[in-house]
C-alpha cells in the first residue's frame, strides 16, 4: 500500500499549494516561487514505480548501467545479469527516459501506469462453486465407473481429451514438474498436496523471488485462479475430488500477482521465468497476460521494454530446456487480423480505446516465441464462444469450458471445469486460463515419455499428435444469421485449433 498512501499525500499536498499561490499572486516573489514549491513537493511524494532496463548481458556493461541508474534517482531491486534484465524502483518522472540514453541500454520503460486495479488473468466470468448437493450427486455418478475420483463424473474435459484412459497407461512422472505462474497455490489442498513441489516455488511480487514457507499461496481465498490451474494440471488419483490431466507429475506455484491489486507486472513475470529455469522445472503455465497493457506495441518505448525483458526471460528458460504454454485470451479476438480495437489498456488507470495490429502489439507472454498458444473448446470440440483465435498464432486448442453453447451430458451438466480451489473447496470456472494447463498436463505426460525432449521437440511431438475437428462449416453461435469468429485454415492447420486439439491418450502410447 506504499504507492497508493504515496499518491494521496500529493493528492492533498496540490490544493494546498494552489490556494497559497492564488491568495499571494500580487507578489512576484511569491507567484514565482510557488512552482517550483509544487515540483519540489511532486518530486518528493511522487508514486515509485516499477522499471526494467534491458542492457547487453555482460558484467562490465551492468556495472556501468547500475550507476547509471542511481544517478537517475533509481533504486536496483534485483539484476538478472544472465539476461540483461535490471527492476528498478524510482520516482523520477523521467528515470526511463535518462535510462534509454545511457550506453549499454538497449530498452527502459515503466511497467505500470500507476498502482489500481484489476487483473489480467484469462477467465471468463465468476467461479461456481460446488454446493453439499452437488457433491452427493457426483460421488453417485462417479461410483458407477470404477476407479473414478469422486466428482470425475462431472470431468468432461477429461474424457474429451483421453486423460481418463492415459492414467491408467502412465499417469505422468515424478521427474516431471509444472509450474504454475499465476496468483499462487493453495498446497494444503488434499488433491494437490501430494504432488506439489515446494523446492520449486517462489512469491515472484516486486521481482526478486521469495522461498519462505508458504510464500507461494495465494493471498487471500479470492485469488484462487492458480489453485484451480493447478489442479486441472496435477490433481492427484488419491480417492479425493477431482484429478488432473497428469496426476502423476509435480506441480509448483510462482505467485507473481501483486497484493494490493492481483494486477501480473512485467518484473514478476521476469522474476517467474528466470527461477522456474534455475530450479529444473520442465513446463510453465501461464494463464494471464502481463499487465497493464492487453497488447504491447513496440513504437511505444515503456511498452517495447515490456516485451524486451519478459521476451528475455522466457527464452533465457526455454535455453535452459523449459516449455511455456499461454492462454490466447477471452475476447474472442483474432489475433491474425490487420486490427483489433483494445478498450481495455492500460488496466492500471483509465483505458483508452486504441485499434492495434496484433503483428506489432503483442499479448504477452502469448505471442512471444517459442510459446504454446493454446485456445479453447467446449464439450462438442467446437472453439469457445470467448476465446480468442487466429491462423498461424494458436499452436493447440484444449478444453476451457463452454456454460454458454456447449452443455455436457454429465450430472451437472455444466460446461464449464470443475477443479480445486483455496480451503478444500471445488469450483467450475472457464476461459482459455482453463486450456492452457490441460495443454500443459498433455506436454507433462509426453515429457514423462520422452525425458530428453527439448522444448522445440516437445512442441512438435505435441503438435503431431492433436486432433484437428478442422473449421466449422458455420459458426453462428448464437444463431442470429451472423457469423460469430471466421475460421481460416484447412483440416491440418487453423486459426480456431492451430494443429489440433491435444490428445493425452497418443501422449503415453
Amino acid at each position: 500500500m506504499a504507492h497508493l498512501r504515496s499518491r494521496r499525500r500529493l493528492a492533498l499536498a496540490v490544493p494546498v499549494v494552489l490556494s497559497l499561490t492564488a491568495s499571494l499572486g500580487f507578489l512576484p516573489a511569491a507567484a514565482s516561487a510557488a512552482p517550483a514549491t509544487v515540483s519540489a513537493e511532486q518530486a518528493a511524494d511522487a508514486p515509485a514505480l516499477a522499471y526494467v532496463v534491458n542492457t547487453k548481458a555482460d558484467h562490465r556493461t551492468i556495472a556501468s548501467v547500475k550507476r547509471a541508474v542511481a544517478a537517475a534517482d533509481g533504486e536496483v531491486v534485483v539484476a538478472y545479469e544472465k539476461i540483461g534484465v535490471i527492476v528498478v524502483r524510482s520516482s523520477n518522472a523521467d528515470f526511463a527516459k535518462t535510462l534509454r540514453e545511457v550506453p549499454g541500454v538497449q530498452s527502459a520503460g515503466a511497467t505500470r501506469t500507476a498502482p489500481l486495479a484489476p487483473a489480467g488473468t484469462t477467465d471468463a466470468g465468476s467461479a461456481e462453486y460446488l454446493t453439499a448437493a452437488d457433491t452427493a450427486k457426483l460421488k453417485a455418478a462417479s461410483a458407477k465407473t470404477p476407479g473414478s475420483e469422486p466428482l470425475e463424473a462431472d470431468q468432461w474435459d477429461l474424457r474429451a481429451i483421453g486423460a481418463d484412459k492415459a492414467a491408467k497407461i502412465n499417469p505422468g512422472s515424478r521427474n516431471v514438474t509444472v509450474a504454475v505462474i499465476d496468483t499462487g497455490v493453495d498446497d494444503t489442498h488434499p488433491d494437490i498436496a501430494p504432488n506439489f513441489s515446494r523446492s520449486q516455488s517462489a512469491n515472484c511480487f516486486g521481482g526478486a523471488p521469495d522461498t519462505s514457507q508458504g510464500a507461494w499461496r495465494p493471498y487471500t481465498a479470492g485469488d484462487y485462479h492458480g489453485t484451480h490451474v493447478a489442479g486441472e494440471i496435477a490433481a492427484a488419483r488419491n480417492g479425493v475430488g477431482v484429478a488432473g490431466v497428469a496426476p502423476g507429475v509435480k506441480v509448483s506455484a510462482i505467485n507473481v500477482t501483486d497484493p494490493d491489486n492481483g494486477l501480473f507486472y512485467a518484473e514478476a513475470v521476469v522474476c517467474a521465468f528466470v527461477f522456474a529455469a534455475d530450479h529444473g522445472v520442465e513446463i510453465t503455465n501461464n494463464s494471464y497476460y502481463v499487465d497493464p497493457w492487453m497488447y504491447n506495441c513496440m513504437d511505444d518505448p515503456d511498452q517495447r521494454a515490456i516485451v524486451d525483458a519478459v521476451n528475455r526471460a522466457q527464452l533465457y528458460a526455454q535455453r535452459k530446456g523449459t516449455l511455456h504454454f499461454a492462454s490466447a485470451g477471452n475476447s474472442n479476438h483474432d489475433l491474425a487480423s490487420d486490427a483489433i480495437v483494445d478498450a481495455s489498456s492500460p488496466n492500471d488507470t483509465t483505458p483508452v480505446t486504441r485499434t492495434i495490429d496484433p503483428s506489432e502489439c503483442l499479448d504477452v507472454p502469448t505471442q512471444l516465441p517459442g510459446v504454446v498458444t493454446v485456445s479453447a473448446t467446449g464439450s462438442e470440440n467446437l472453439k469457445s464462444y470467448y476465446s480468442s483465435y487466429g491462423k498461424g498464432v494458436v499452436d493447440v486448442a484444449a478444453p476451457g469450458g463452454d456454460g454458454r453453447y456447449q452443455l455436457p451430458d454429465t450430472p451437472s451438466k455444466n460446461g464449464r471445469i470443475l477443479s480445486t480451489m483455496p480451503n478444500g473447496e471445488y469450483a467450475w470456472l472457464q476461459g482459455t486460463s482453463m486450456a492452457s494447463p490441460h495443454a500443459a498436463g498433455v506436454a507433462a505426460l509426453l515429457k514423462s515419455e520422452h525425458p530428453w525432449l527439448p522444448p522445440a521437440a516437445l512442441q512438435a511431438l505435441l503438435k503431431a499428435q492433436a486432433k484437428n475437428p478442422g473449421c466449422p462449416a458455420s459458426y453462428d453461435q448464437d444463431g442470429d444469421g451472423t457469423q460469430d469468429a471466421t475460421c481460416e485454415g484447412g483440416r491440418a492447420v487453423n486459426g480456431f485449433y492451430g494443429y489440433g486439439i491435444v490428445d493425452a491418450l497418443r501422449a503415453v502410447k
